[in-house]
């Protein structure tokens, strides 16, 4: 069992908005925020130098280096979770794209936030259904790339199937019911399908599910 904290840094262009999540954050036993940023370059200049962070909760728009290109400047290290006022945010898609693990609303509550930064620590991903809705209409919008369909000739045919679920938003247990698949068997196909395509969560492997057209958008 692993006790150390999880370490976490806040990136946030308002001062009372950073302080106010920090204060937050670091009132719990189990999380530590080691870092706070001003914008996205003054994050990516911090994270260099900080061993084991774990989460970055990083604003969208800010200036000098937006929450974006910030997130993909971080892509292999910690895990981002993106923050926002407006959860029809045009930026939503491209932050995802950049390598987010997953979005929450500044408006979110107390409880919503500790156990955000809890769920991403912990390898998961997180996205709210107002987010969930956001990526479908994009896709709806732009239609599946041909080019990335062959992405998925390396996966098998129960593989697909549970991509598909996956990506249509189900729980691990909702994929194994209809299925008729243990829990444990619905895990181990999604971190094979996770690593047979080079994807670091469930965000990227429904980003592309319906790129490559496995899923439309008119069928959810």
């Amino acid at each position: 069992m692993n006790d150390r904290p999880i370490k976490v840094m806040v990136v946030d262009d308002q001062d009372l908005v950073r302080d106010g999540i920090a204060m937050i954050l670091d009132g719990q036993p189990d999380i530590e925020v080691v870092a706070q940023a001003v914008d996205g370059a003054d994050a990516v200049r911090q994270a260099v130098a900080i061993l084991d962070l774990a989460v970055v909760l990083m604003d969208v728009r800010m200036p000098v280096m937006d929450g974006i290109e910030a997130t993909r400047r971080l892509a292999g290290g910690p895990r981002v979770l993106i923050l926002t006022t407006f959860d029809l945010d045009e930026y939503v898609y491209d932050a995802l794209r950049a390598g987010a693990s997953g979005f929450l609303l500044k408006r979110s509550s107390r409880d919503e936030l500790i156990n955000a930064v809890r769920v991403i620590a912990g390898g998961d991903a997180l996205l709210a259904p107002p987010v969930t809705r956001r990526l479908i209409d994009r896709f709806a919008e732009s239609g599946p790339d041909p080019a990335v369909a062959g992405s998925l000739d390396v996966l098998t045919a129960r593989e697909r199937e549970v991509l598909g679920l996956v990506a249509k938003g189900n729980s691990n247990a909702e994929i194994a019911d209809e299925l008729q698949l243990t829990e444990h068997t619905v895990k181990t196909h999604v971190s094979r399908i996770l690593a047979k395509c080079n994807l670091r969560d469930r965000v990227q492997a429904v980003i592309l599910a319906y790129e490559a057209g496995l899923v439309s958008a008119g069928r959810r």
